[in-house]
């Protein structure tokens, strides 16, 4: 316990004082889950409520192909997004390997799926006469389709909040195409494993109680929108 109680006292100090590496680690942590968070959100989104709302053949393989992707193992993604990063690969003429962009690119296709099957989940959860209702009333498409996503609102937030929550907590992946390079792709996650494997737990554990707060104040933040009451 009083490693514990060292970790923790050390992360005060470190925010406190305003620790400059802590600080620039901390920011990028945010920039990329963030970025890679919106990405997933602006594919997954409406990929969700197509494939929720549309009937085709083939629409059964492609919800278990999501629904495969929600599991993803990181470091398979990492895996694949470095063969196509690497100078001889695809993609290596973009130079993008050991980069934060790497890194976002990585942890947005391993949230994107989790955001396009809670999407689907949600939108599937309302009354399917809810819709008919809509249509019989006159209302247009585009009017239908914004009532439903008012209606699906708690489950969208919460598939956003999964999204989130899978892009914070990734290492293997961003350690793979980001290289955990100190000052430059070194974020909250991979930051700990390196003070893990230097042996400084007491550091190790003030970083994780530094990402545990950030991780924790953005879902409070979602949450509180999600459970407002509709106007």
């Amino acid at each position: 316990m009083e490693i514990i109680w060292q970790g923790i006292i050390k992360a005060c100090e470190m925010l406190l004082q305003g620790n400059r590496e802590i600080m620039q680690v901390t920011v990028l942590t945010i920039k990329v889950s963030g970025l890679a968070t919106l990405i997933s959100v602006i594919i997954g989104l409406p990929v969700g409520v197509f494939l929720a709302l549309s009937v085709f053949p083939g629409r059964r393989l492609l919800v278990s192909l999501v629904n495969f992707g929600m599991g993803l193992p990181p470091v398979v993604v990492g895996l694949w997004v470095s063969i196509f990063l690497w100078r001889n690969g695809p993609l290596g003429f973009l130079h993008l390997m050991y980069t934060p962009t790497a890194m976002v690119l990585a942890q947005a296709i391993i949230a994107s799926p989790i955001v396009i099957g809670f999407t689907i989940a949600a939108i599937q959860q309302l009354n399917p006469k809810i819709r008919l209702q809509i249509i019989a009333l006159g209302a247009t498409w585009w009017q239908t389709l914004l009532f439903l996503v008012r209606e699906a609102r708690m489950g969208l937030l919460a598939a956003v909040m999964a999204g989130f929550g899978g892009v914070i907590s990734e290492v293997g992946a961003s350690m793979m195409v980001g290289g955990n390079i100190k000052g430059e792709t070194s974020v909250l996650t991979t930051a700990t494993v390196l003070e893990v494997s230097k042996g400084n737990l007491d550091v190790a554990i003030a970083i994780s109680v530094i990402l545990l707060a950030l991780a924790y104040g953005v879902t409070l933040f979602l949450t509180i929108q999600q459970q407002k009451r509709p106007v």
